[in-house]
């Protein structure tokens, strides 16, 4: 399993890097066949606390999110590997059905989606154009929308846009904010 383990004004010192790659590693062979990656960062967070992050691409794509916040950079890992477990734990044999039902053609289309910062406050004048905050590409799979929410769980993430196979639209699922999923299908016309 390739684990790259990174810190941001953080200090990942040998015994932090192996208690990483040790429970990683761990994870990656009870639940995978094969070997995937994952990215874990550890950053500095207010009021001496440390920050955790974990990027892992396991499997037709399929993405597992997670962070954590803690006052050690152990129990920060801890807690985001933790919630990593939990969410495998609830999918797994839907993870297991995808790779089985010739969904391994699930990645067709690339967007771009770009994440623009709201004004301050209401009485400044708006800005001629917004400022961009964040810009990537990302692949559009093809899914069915039960399987788009689990995607949307793993990616731990509030909206995730997918090829719907029954339509052959593009659908867009996200979480609202008392907890619940919207979907969202354009019209037929």
């Amino acid at each position: 399993m390739d684990i790259r383990v990174a810190g941001h004004q953080v200090d990942t010192g040998e015994a932090l890097q192996g208690h990483v790659s040790d429970r990683m590693s761990a994870m990656a062979d009870r639940y995978f066949s094969r070997a995937v990656a994952a990215n874990v960062t550890f950053g500095k967070a207010p009021h001496e606390h440390f920050t955790c992050d974990i990027v892992a691409p396991v499997a037709q794509g399929v993405v597992l999110k997670s962070s954590n916040r803690a006052s050690d950079a152990h129990v920060a890992f801890d807690g985001a590997a933790d919630k990593i477990e939990r969410q495998l734990k609830r999918y797994m044999s839907r993870l297991r059905e995808r790779r089985g039902n010739g969904a391994e053609a699930g990645l067709e289309e690339n967007a771009a989606y770009t994440v623009f910062a709201a004004p301050e406050d209401n009485e400044s004048p708006l800005p001629p154009s917004p400022a961009i905050v964040a810009e990537t590409r990302v692949d559009i799979p093809e899914a069915s929308v039960s399987d788009a929410v689990m995607m949307l769980d793993l990616r731990n993430t509030n909206a995730l846009m997918f090829k719907n196979p029954k339509t052959g639209n593009f659908n867009m699922v996200y979480r609202r904010d008392d907890g619940t999923i919207g979907w969202v299908e354009p019209s037929g016309k």
